[in-house]
């Protein structure tokens, strides 16, 4: 999300993450008040990490370095139909702020560039609208692929582990974070892993 900032479409686009499957989102918010405003409305899914960036270069730079080609919903001459796109491939997907888009830099640094194919009069669809179409077509895509029937998660183990205690237990999470404690591993049965003291130190009240 580049500057995505209004609260309901960066919820929305959140959630929408979340229910395709999608364990991480980044966000370019450069200002303070962007950063406050849409960081709340980000944060209210405890299943989607939000990484925050303060520049677009920075952002690109980052998931490039991790083998994602990246993809700007862009009308130019070598846009192609969002559909043609092999999402089974690593993906980062572009969405540009609410009233002025996607920025030049950004488009700049794009691998391709992709539209939404409109037959009415209307010239663009709202940004959680577009972000929800793109993502279901890539969850198609990867669901015929087989993707999600995999025995062993693509994920890092220790993202597993955070989504795992982060979404299991938010209370104990959220203690954790206030206490700066390790979080505990979370064993196949879904059941925390963690000696005498750690408990000692979570139930301690000072």
């Amino acid at each position: 999300m580049e500057q995505v900032h209004k609260p309901h479409n960066v919820s929305a686009i959140v959630r929408t993450a979340d229910a395709v499957g999608v364990h991480e989102v980044h966000a370019v918010w450069p200002g303070a008040r962007m950063r406050t405003m849409a960081s709340t409305a980000a944060g209210s899914n405890s299943w989607v990490s939000v990484k925050t960036h303060q520049t677009i270069g920075e952002a690109v730079s980052h998931l490039k370095g991790r083998g994602m080609q990246i993809l700007a919903t862009n009308l130019s001459a070598k846009a192609v139909d969002f559909r043609e796109i092999d999402y089974t491939r690593p993906t980062c997907i572009l969405m540009g702020q609410e009233k002025t888009g996607i920025t030049q830099e950004a488009l700049d640094l794009a691998d391709q560039d992709i539209i939404i194919p409109m037959i009415g009069m209307v010239q663009s669809l709202n940004v959680s609208v577009a972000s929800a179409l793109i993502l279901y077509e890539a969850q198609r895509q990867r669901q015929n692929a087989g993707m999600y029937e995999r025995s062993n998660s693509m994920l890092p183990e220790d993202e597993q582990q955070r989504l795992l205690f982060e979404g299991g237990y938010p209370v104990l999470a959220r203690v954790a974070k206030q206490k700066k404690l390790p979080y505990p591993h979370v064993n196949a049965q879904g059941e925390i892993e963690a000696d005498a003291g750690w408990w000692a130190t979570m139930q301690y009240a000072g």
